[in-house]
């Protein structure tokens, strides 16, 4: 399975956990150097698994909150820990 924006392979694996009708890929499929760390939203802060949004940015052109990555996920989600989920204008399949 792939995560492509503008042409662009931004993950790649078989390796994928699908929760709540999200793809979840592992970090280590994921090409980081797309990836900036959003500032949190108050929302954000209440997420009870510590989610961080990042921002998708290629060729300058940036799209905000496009990829998340659970940093303390409770045991309701523990199955992607360490695992990235995109949306917005990331194609996943």
């Amino acid at each position: 399975m792939k995560a492509t924006l503008s042409g662009n392979v931004i993950a790649e694996s078989d390796d994928i956990v699908s929760v709540g009708g999200y793809e979840y890929f592992p970090s280590p499929a994921v090409r980081t150097e797309f990836l900036q760390k959003a500032e949190r939203t108050p929302k954000d802060l209440e997420c009870p698994h510590g989610v961080q949004f990042y921002d998708v940015v290629i060729d300058g052109k940036r799209h905000p909150r496009a990829a998340w990555l659970y940093e303390a996920p409770k045991p309701s989600m523990a199955q992607v820990a360490g695992r990235f989920g995109f949306w917005e204008d990331v194609r996943v399949g």
